[in-house]
């Protein structure tokens, strides 16, 4: 987990929103705001954002795929390839 280094009070992000976004356009730190001392959300760039969500997907895909190999669900490479091939060739 990277260390953040960009904490800042709520008031701090009411009165510098504009600087944040042009920050996290620029370097991607993200930012942990504070409420009465404590941390209350994180400000991240929407490229980040999107970059994690998409690796959570993958990561779930995966988790479910290991999940039917162990079911005994999974295909073997064999009958992979005959179900593409048969499948490419009912499209003809």
């Amino acid at each position: 987990m990277q260390s953040v280094s960009n904490i800042k009070s709520i008031s701090y992000l009411k009165s510098h929103a504009a600087q944040i976004s042009e920050d996290l356009e620029l370097n991607g730190t993200p930012y942990v705001i504070t409420q009465n001392g404590e941390a209350s959300m994180v400000i991240e760039h929407v490229k980040q954002f999107q970059e994690k969500e998409a690796l959570i997907a993958a990561l779930k895909i995966i988790a479910l795929g290991e999940n039917d190999q162990q079911q005994g669900k999974a295909l073997s490479v064999e009958e992979s390839r005959a179900q593409l091939k048969a499948a490419r060739q009912h499209r003809r």
